[in-house]
């Protein structure tokens, strides 16, 4: 019997048994299918401004490369530590997540780019302070749901406290600002805690109430409204406010059924901003076209399936912080990718949202990868039902317990 199947109860039944007792294997699959389409697409993608910027043509790439190490290091670092360590940090856990979005925000700490300070200088790379909070606030919340579950589900206020930690943490993001990190986080607290059992009229109160305060924050700002505005009719003004959004449709709409073929993409070269970055997907699009569209969407169909279908072995085995873990990173995952093919697509307002695992960038690659770390973490100790409370011993008449 091997030591990592005793430490766990498991008996020995080979290698691919033994391996299915500690990683979920689709989920592994299609997290390393990702990770593998995105290292290509990058390349392929920034080709030129690599060559052009660094006069080094696979200088994204390599890049992307080491934070994809990075990321593979910190997922199985968080796929041995215990859940219950994380569980029991939970008060840590916001202490850190308030303190990351007030430092970006102190003159000389945070970094600003195009008039928003959302990065914290690191080295080799910056540190996009509302990718790591996504995580955290995950870790936090699944937390919380376990310690006041039944405050949660029977009282009002066990339902409020969580939302002004949101609240608080995207007033902050909105100061930075970003908008989309904002809505992605409250998106992700809303969740989780209605599959936690917030009663609906609660939630669907907050949520009409979010969804007019986040309207009036969309069109506080000039260019939100630009945004906005270019997002309903970006053939309106295609060499201005609705430049990128017209790039990326053409570049979706060249792809055809089958694509131009990986390399061949046109809108790459210096017509599509952030080709690289949030707009890979329409570089993706156009080089595979329709077909490789469809199988990209199932790809992360598939992840977020994994994710729900762990939190629910979780949850049959009794870990109620490893099943909401999964459970806020399916929401996570699966409202990203969607948000941000929608936002290729000219289905909503452009603003700055990664495709998670594709996206050049090492904050959200390296957060992505730690968050399939910790559904792999929940999937392993899924395996060994959560032990039963012990009910409280009766005292005998006249006698100890």
């Amino acid at each position: 019997m091997s030591i990592s199947s005793t430490r766990l109860g498991l008996p020995d039944r080979g290698l691919v048994a033994g391996l299915r007792d500690h990683v979920d294997l689709p989920l592994l699959a299609v997290a390393a299918i990702l990770l593998g389409i995105g290292l290509v697409m990058v390349a392929s993608a920034s080709m030129g401004l690599g060559e052009r910027y660094f006069g080094n043509t696979w200088h994204f790439f390599q890049r992307q490369v080491i934070f994809a190490a990075i990321g593979l290091a910190v997922a199985t670092f968080l796929w041995v530590v215990p859940l219950a360590r994380w569980e029991r940090s939970g008060p840590w856990l916001l202490i850190l997540v308030m303190a990351l979005l007030i430092a970006v925000l102190i003159p000389g700490v945070g970094r600003t780019v195009n008039g928003a300070t959302r990065w914290i200088p690191l080295g080799m790379f910056n540190l996009q302070v509302a990718e790591l909070v996504k995580l955290l606030v995950v870790m936090y919340l699944a937390g919380y749901i376990v310690r006041h579950y039944s405050t949660l589900r029977l009282h009002f206020l066990g339902f409020i406290r969580p939302l002004i930690v949101l609240g608080v943490g995207t007033i902050l993001l909105l100061l930075q600002p970003d908008f989309g990190g904002a809505a992605i986080m409250l998106a992700i607290g809303m969740g989780m805690l209605f599959l936690a059992g917030a009663k609906l009229w609660q939630f669907a109160a907050l949520a009409g109430t979010i969804a007019a305060g986040m309207a009036v924050v969309a069109v506080a700002a000039p260019y939100r409204v630009a945004r906005l505005t270019a997002f309903l009719d970006p053939w309106q003004d295609p060499f201005a406010t609705g430049f990128q959004l017209t790039q990326s449709l053409i570049a979706i709409g060249s792809g055809g059924w089958f694509g131009a073929g990986l390399g061949n993409s046109v809108q790459k070269l210096f017509y599509l901003p952030e080709a690289h970055n949030d707009f890979l997907f329409a570089v993706f699009a156009e080089e595979f076209g329709f077909v490789g569209v469809v199988a990209l969407i199932a790809l992360f169909g598939v992840l977020v399936w994994r994710c729900i279908q762990i939190g629910l072995y979780a949850e049959r085995a009794g870990h109620a912080f490893g099943s909401h873990l999964a459970f806020g990173v399916a929401i996570w995952m699966g409202l990203q990718a969607f948000l941000n093919l929608a936002v290729n697509m000219g289905l909503l307002p452009t603003k700055g949202l990664t495709l998670p695992f594709l996206s050049y960038g090492g904050s959200s690659l390296i957060v992505s990868l730690a968050a399939i770390g910790l559904v792999m973490r929940v999937y392993r100790e899924a395996q060994v039902p959560a032990p039963r409370a012990a009910p409280p011993a009766r005292r005998r008449r006249g006698g100890a317990a």
